[in-house]
């Protein structure tokens, strides 16, 4: 995508949506987006991007060929194809930058590649913050047009975030893979700081997580934002559910390892204990659930 052509339409103006499309917008990109959502069509549009109210309309507000990025969730994604499929041109380009399956994603290419559509997947890890600020970027699709959206996918990741993972679908596949490790380090987190909590030695856990964020082995961003939790909430994460949640990446990359033969046995018991949590809330839920709520925003108050 040369300077020339930074025109794009975005789908989606969730928590990730709304922000990429606004450092989009900071480097000079002219976009066209929409949204369900009026509030969020609003938020935008007092950055000044443009909207428009339906799926459907958005490609005639861009000239050919058209770059769309759909920002949507997992079991939307066909409905909003389905919705613009008409009115999209041979040579145009969708991208879903969503948390796909990539069975859905190689079926979804080959689909769209019938009518001369061309499609990638992006894998997007960063959460909110990370759209808005830098996030890191692993593409699924053709070599060639990776080469050609490379400037698009440098202006939206952290510096050197962004990689070229295969063909259709290894975007997506290295993501959920992603989340399957990230399914394991949380819980080994979230486990570690019970049994801290539950010692004989009364111990500050909030500072023990301080201390774990300062030059040691295990230091990361997820101890970080632990220790931003702990900020927040106090030592009791008062308010945060101890029952967590999952999304599905998880259980896709239990699924995967299962088909090609591969143990997963550290991410298939964190993905087993947050079904098991559902009705059955613990501290070390209270920590997945914090750190859930401190990287992607999402609702873990206690219900």
């Amino acid at each position: 995508m040369t300077i020339k052509q930074k025109k794009i339409g975005y789908i989606g103006l969730g928590k990730m949506g709304s922000n990429m499309v606004s450092r989009l917008h900071s480097k000079g990109y002219d976009i066209v987006a929409t949204s369900p959502s009026e509030s969020s069509r609003k938020r935008v549009e007092e950055f000044g991007v443009k909207t428009v109210s339906e799926n459907a309309v958005l490609p005639g507000a861009l000239a050919t060929p058209r770059t769309l990025w759909l920002m949507v969730p997992h079991k939307a994604v066909d409905g909003v194809l389905e919705e613009i499929i008409s009115h999209l041109s041979e040579g145009d380009m969708v991208i879903d930058g969503g948390n796909s399956r990539y069975t859905d994603t190689v079926r979804r290419a080959g689909a769209l590649a019938e009518k001369g559509i061309r499609f990638m997947d992006v894998g997007v890890s960063g959460g909110p913050k990370g759209a808005l600020e830098g996030a890191s970027l692993m593409v699924g699709g053709d070599k060639k047009d990776f080469d050609e959206y490379a400037e698009l996918f440098s202006d939206l990741a952290v510096p050197n975030g962004f990689g070229y993972m295969g063909a259709h679908g290894a975007g997506h596949f290295v993501k959920m893979v992603h989340n399957g490790i990230e399914y394991g380090m949380m819980q080994a987190i979230g486990e570690g700081f019970e049994i801290l909590k539950k010692s004989a030695f009364s111990l500050d856990v909030a500072e023990a997580a301080r201390v774990y964020s300062r030059g040691t082995v295990i230091q990361s961003r997820l101890i970080d934002w632990l220790v931003s939790a702990y900020k927040k909430h106090g030592q009791d994460l008062e308010g945060i559910s101890g029952e967590v949640s999952h999304s599905g990446e998880g259980q896709w990359t239990v699924e995967a390892a299962r088909e090609i033969g591969v143990p997963v046995k550290v991410i298939e018991d964190a993905l087993q204990f947050r079904k098991d949590s559902q009705g059955n809330p613990s501290y070390t839920g209270q920590v997945v659930s914090a750190l859930r709520n401190e990287f992607g925003g999402h609702d873990v108050s206690k219900k």
